[in-house]
C-alpha cells in the first residue's frame, strides 16, 4: 500500500500522425513530376545570355581597376591644376542652376501677379491696359481742344481789343 501512495512517474507516449521513410536514392529527392518543356527552354536560352553578361561585368570590372591604377599617378601628379578647376567647374555649374532657378522663381511670381491682377480687375489686363490707353488718349485729346478754344478765343479777344485800340 506504501508503493500506491508514493507518486508515480507518468509515461507519455507520442504517436506520430504521419510514418516518413527514406526510400533511398536521388530520385526521392527530386519532385515526382520533371520540369515542363517551357521551363527547360527558359534555362537553355538564359545559360548562355547570362554567362555572356557576367563575363562582360567581370570585364569592366577589370578594364575600370586597370584605368584606376594608371589613372592615380597623374591625378597625384596634376593634382595642383585638377583640383582647382574641379572647384570652377562646380562653381559654374552651381552658379548655372542658381541662375535656372532664380529665372524659374521670378517667371512664377510673374505668373502669379498677372492671374491676381486678372481676377481682381475680372477681365484680361491687356483689354484693360487698351481701355486704359484709349481713356488717356480721349481725355488728353479734349484738353487739347479745350486749349485750341481758348487759345483762339483769347485771340479773338486780343485782335478785338487792338482793333478797337486804333479807332
Amino acid at each position: 500500500m506504501a508503493e500506491r501512495d508514493r507518486p508515480q512517474p507518468h509515461q507519455l507516449q507520442i504517436h506520430p500522425q504521419q510514418q516518413h521513410r527514406y526510400e533511398g536514392g536521388v530520385k526521392s529527392l527530386l519532385p515526382q513530376k520533371g520540369p515542363s518543356t517551357s521551363q527547360v527552354l527558359a534555362i537553355i536560352t538564359l545559360l548562355p545570355i547570362s554567362g555572356t553578361l557576367l563575363a562582360l561585368a567581370g570585364l569592366t570590372l577589370a578594364g575600370s581597376l586597370i584605368g584606376l591604377a594608371v589613372a592615380t599617378p597623374l591625378f597625384v601628379i596634376f593634382s595642383p591644376v585638377l583640383v582647382p578647376a574641379a572647384i570652377l567647374v562646380a562653381g559654374a555649374v552651381t552658379a548655372f542652376l542658381t541662375s535656372g532657378a532664380f529665372g524659374l522663381t521670378g517667371l512664377s511670381s510673374l505668373s502669379w501677379v498677372f492671374n491676381s491682377f486678372r481676377q481682381a480687375t475680372g477681365q484680361e489686363p491687356l483689354d484693360y491696359a487698351k481701355r486704359r490707353v484709349q481713356e488717356g488718349t480721349m481725355f488728353v485729346g479734349e484738353k487739347t481742344k479745350q486749349v485750341g478754344e481758348t487759345i483762339k478765343s483769347k485771340a479773338q479777344e486780343g485782335g478785338r481789343e487792338g482793333v478797337a485800340g486804333r479807332t
